[in-house]
C-alpha cells in the first residue's frame, strides 16, 4: 500500500543470478506482479560502485527492466547530465504513479508534530554532542 519503494543494487540469485534488482526484468515482474506493488519504483543510486558501465546505460538497463525513476546523487555534474540526459520525462504509467504518490505528501505540522517542538528537540539533540 506504500506510494513508492526503491529497487536495491543487490543480486537475487534465485530470481536474476545475472543482474542486480534495479536492472532485473524478472526482480521488477516480482515486485509488480507477484507482490502486487503499483506504486513509484526508483532505482538506489545508480553512482554506488555496485552498478557498472556508462551512466547511459545504467539508465537504460534500469528502465528495461520496469523501474519508473533513476536516481543520482553524488552530485557529480558530468555523471548527473548523463543520467539526465538518458531518463526519458515521466509519462503513462509511470507519471500516474508519480502524482499518485505526490498526491500523499503532507506538509510540516500535517501529522508530523509541532515544527516549533521538533525544532528544539533537534537543537538539543545536536548540544548533546558538543
Amino acid at each position: 500500500d506504500l506510494p513508492m519503494a526503491m529497487t536495491a543494487h543487490v543480486v537475487y540469485a534465485a530470481l536474476d543470478p545475472e543482474a542486480p534488482a534495479t536492472q532485473s526484468a524478472r526482480v521488477v515482474a516480482t515486485i509488480r506482479q507477484r507482490i502486487g506493488f503499483d506504486g513509484l519504483l526508483m532505482t538506489d543510486d545508480l553512482s554506488m560502485k555496485a552498478l557498472t558501465g556508462p551512466f547511459g546505460a545504467r539508465v537504460e538497463r534500469a528502465l528495461a527492466a520496469g523501474v519508473d525513476v533513476m536516481l543520482h546523487c553524488n552530485g557529480e555534474p558530468a555523471e548527473a547530465a548523463e543520467v539526465a540526459e538518458a531518463a526519458p520525462r515521466l509519462a503513462g504509467r509511470a507519471a500516474a504513479r508519480a502524482e499518485r504518490a505526490l498526491a500523499l505528501r503532507r506538509g510540516p505540522g500535517s501529522g508530523s508534530g509541532d515544527p516549533a517542538a521538533l525544532e528544539a528537540e533537534f537543537a538539543s539533540l545536536g548540544a548533546a554532542d558538543a
